[in-house]
């Protein structure tokens, strides 16, 4: 199986979701629903069914609180993923309080004691299976019969949602009781997707930019703007849009799964082996779902053999700047951006207006850096970039010994295995400096030394 992951949140992204695209990408649903039993966790139940999103037809791993006051209807950390309830009529309005304090406090909230409101509190039973500490986590993942690999997964995705509370509430991570981490089905969700991403053996992760949703969601803290604080904290660093729909669309669950695998952003091209979808509870007016798939890397794009690389070209116009911007100073700070070579030509722009054409060559990690150190240092507007194939030839340094001192020599191989040898052009400026000589005579012999030389 490919150990490249491609991930599309197009729908954002929660435990759930990519607990049931993992189970269908790697056709694991045995197992996790033998994941209550491996763990231990008594109070945990893992039902399987099968949905339709938009006409996308997937498998929905849910997993059920048996807890006594849980609601058995209800996902508790699904952030914004609204569900539809078949609550029996014969409930008193104080099982919906009940009901409705357990949702509003399992969506965001961190709890210290038992809250009492208007005479209705939840038994302790209840809240002792569900306010679960960090190390409480950790000793359940610990003593399960896991892989060594799921237990190492499972522990740094609790870790990063675990800071991202902490920090938001200041409260010590080892102190916290916070219902995102501490209810039965994220640990599940959260161990479940370790067990699988374990299994899947994944090397490298490409991700597109996250959809977040917007708007306001309730907690018990009061109405928190969407992405809920912990969720925006996970998601630095990674690029995110709001979408066109409101609501939470993605859980501090969905962001830290997605940080743990430290995904690229910049999508190779790539060959899809295969795709499997993760649906979320609410029908959304796009489909609701995670792909989640396992490529191949594009030999086409990647392909280093013979010398064949990957690259980028920049390329901007500029007409309205003194040609001196793109000096000495601004041609060194664009090599070390991280530009592999660049060409300045005149040209003609429109109206007749004559102007000068940037070309620079990057490989696809500088990209950004290069294409930025142009927009902020130049004149330009706006830069284009395209890919390009460059063919190089095999080349190596060496260090040649000469009656005026060591000079650096480019070798280079031809494709038919001829060697040509150039002496670099700072080695004999040195050289100059140093005895005084004639640039042109000094060239000249230093020349006949080296090759002779090296042709011996």
């Amino acid at each position: 199986m490919s150990r490249n992951l491609y991930i599309e949140p197009f729908s954002g992204a929660s435990g759930d979701m990519f607990l049931s695209a993992l189970c269908s990408l790697t056709e694991s649903y045995d197992l996790i629903e033998n994941l209550p039993e491996l763990l231990n966790l008594k109070d945990g139940k893992v039902e399987i069914h099968q949905v339709n999103k938009n006409g996308i037809v997937c498998k929905h791993v849910k997993i059920i609180d048996l807890n006594p006051e849980a609601d058995h209807h209800h996902h508790h950390h699904d952030h914004g993923h609204a569900h539809t309830h078949d609550h029996h009529e014969h409930r008193h309005l104080s099982d919906y309080i009940k009901i409705a304090r357990h949702k509003l406090a399992h969506i965001f909230g961190i709890h210290h004691h038992h809250h009492h409101e208007h005479g209705h509190h939840h038994s302790h039973t209840h809240h002792h299976e569900h306010q679960r500490g960090l190390q409480e986590i950790h000793d359940i993942i610990d003593k399960g019969e896991i892989t060594d690999g799921a237990k190492k997964i499972a522990r740094e995705i609790f870790q990063i949602v675990g800071r991202s509370e902490s920090k938001i509430h200041h409260i010590p991570i080892d102190q916290i009781h916070f219902h995102e981490l501490s209810g039965v089905d994220s640990i599940l969700d959260i161990v479940g997707c370790a067990v699988l991403l374990d299994k899947l053996d994944i090397e490298r992760s490409y991700c597109d930019p996250i959809c977040t949703g917007f708007g306001m969601v309730k907690t018990q803290h009061g109405v928190l703007p969407v992405p809920a604080p912990a969720t925006q904290d996970i998601l630095k660093g990674m690029p995110n849009y709001k979408g066109r729909e409101e609501g939470e669309k993605l859980t501090p669950t969905g962001a830290a799964i997605i940080k743990y695998l430290n995904p690229e952003f910049r999508i190779p091209y790539f060959q899809t082996v295969k795709s499997a979808y993760g649906p979320g509870q609410k029908d959304f007016r796009n489909a609701n779902v995670i792909r989640l798939s396992t490529v191949e890397i594009s030999e086409v794009a990647n392909d280093q053999k013979n010398g064949e690389h990957k690259m980028f070209m920049i390329e901007c116009n500029i007409d309205d700047a003194s040609p001196e911007i793109l000096g000495a100073d601004f041609q060194e700070n664009l090599f070390g951006q991280g530009a592999v070579d660049f060409v300045i030509e005149s040209t003609q722009m429109k109206k007749g207006r004559p102007g000068l054409k940037l070309s620079v060559l990057t490989i696809d990690q500088n990209l950004d850096k290069v294409a930025d150190f142009i927009l902020e240092n130049t004149t330009s507007i706006g830069v284009r970039y395209y890919p390009v194939r460059r063919k190089t030839l095999l080349r190596k340094m060496l260090t040649v010994e000469t009656k005026y001192g060591p000079v650096t020599v480019k070798e280079v191989t031809t494709p038919s295995g001829k060697k040509r040898h150039k002496i670099e052009f700072e080695s004999i400026s040195e050289v100059r400096k140093k005895h005084k000589l004639n640039f042109t005579d000094l060239q000249e012999e230093l020349y006949r030394e080296v090759l002779n030389q090296l042709h011996q």
